[in-house]
């Protein structure tokens, strides 16, 4: 049985990778000629400025990818189908917001009011298909020290605080080639692993296998300098992917740690404005922390390779942690 899950959960990421491969070429054609590019705000480092017009939306090839082999080879049961269903959503929202930008040529898309309010919309649906289909208890594993907490009624606030801070941390992972890209990818190699270990989870699986494969596919075309953007149609797709498979499989608060990078990056915006608000003091020289760097003079590249290599770590020790806490 393990052997033809590994096998199918292999076929279906080789997959997602050709044809994010094969597709890619055509679709940034596509982008060039109907103008989609992308809008560089003018407050962010001097050098990207260069970028503007690169095509964006690339996300949209990145979630066919994901999906055509998922829905071909899975069995759509509840909990796969609930996260395939939020990284849809959140993709859809995402795709709303960069061509809100491109029409009205601007960084800025769709108002803050209008990205909450579907936001709450795609964690409540996230919420009833745990609680009501997929029967999961409404709980936080706390890993460490082996303790379920259980929320009631407020398991609905807890996952819609995962639902937007992933997506909002993968957001702002998003801002040099290929970091976000890479960085998910690795992240969801930790999910791999966590799912294969967990049984009958094997369409978690097979959604983590997928998506894997179309983001190391992407980065053939996102790394620097990048021929392609996902833009917030990827970076939320993704991250909207990467919250309802840590609901799924009840590794919330483990996410800190699979998703150290994503953090690394929230948490330094979050202190540079409580800093700035508080002391008018910046901590960073411009936050994200990436943007950091780029000023301290580190080249994409370098920041991007370190940032994966962390990356790395912090999925290693997260998978680790799972995996003695389920033994023990």
């Amino acid at each position: 049985m393990a052997t033809s899950v590994s096998g199918r959960v292999l076929i279906s990421s080789s997959a997602a990778l050709l044809l994010c491969v094969f597709l890619s070429p055509k679709f940034i054609e596509f982008l060039r000629r109907r103008s989609f590019g992308q809008n560089i705000r003018e407050e962010g480092p001097v050098g990207h400025q260069q970028k503007a017009g690169t095509p964006t939306m690339g996300g949209i090839i990145i979630v066919l990818a994901f999906a055509i082999p998922f829905l071909a080879l899975s069995t759509r049961n509840w909990p796969s189908m609930g996260v395939f269903g939020v990284m849809l959503a959140c993709g859809l929202l995402g795709f709303a917001d960069d061509y809100t930008k491109i029409v009205h040529r601007r960084s800025l898309g769709l108002r803050a009011r209008t990205k909450l309010v579907i936001t709450i919309a795609i964690s409540v649906g996230l919420w009833w298909v745990a609680t009501q289909e997929v029967h999961l208890a409404p709980t936080v594993k706390l890993w460490v020290v082996d303790v379920n907490l259980d929320l009631g009624p407020f398991f609905l606030v807890f996952v819609y605080l995962v639902v937007a801070g992933t997506t909002s941390a993968v957001n702002l992972t998003d801002g040099l080639d290929g970091l976000a890209a890479g960085c998910t990818a690795i992240a969801l190699l930790a999910y791999i692993g966590i799912t294969f270990i967990t049984p009958n989870d094997h369409d978690l699986e097979l959604i983590a296998g997928c998506l894997t494969g179309a983001c190391i596919g992407f980065l053939w075309f996102n790394s620097f300098p990048a021929s392609v953007f996902m833009g917030d149609t990827g970076s939320l797709a993704l991250g909207g992917a990467i919250a309802a498979l840590a609901i799924m499989t009840q590794t919330e608060v483990l996410l800190i740690v699979i998703g150290g990078i994503f953090v690394l990056e929230a948490l330094s915006v979050v202190i540079q404005v409580f800093s700035f608000q508080m002391f008018r003091k910046r901590v960073f020289k411009m936050a994200p922390i990436h943007h950091h760097f780029e000023l301290e003079g580190w080249s994409e590249t370098k920041i991007m390779l370190r940032f994966w290599i962390v990356a790395a770590a912090c999925g290693a020790i997260g998978f680790t942690v799972y995996q003695l806490g389920i033994r023990g």
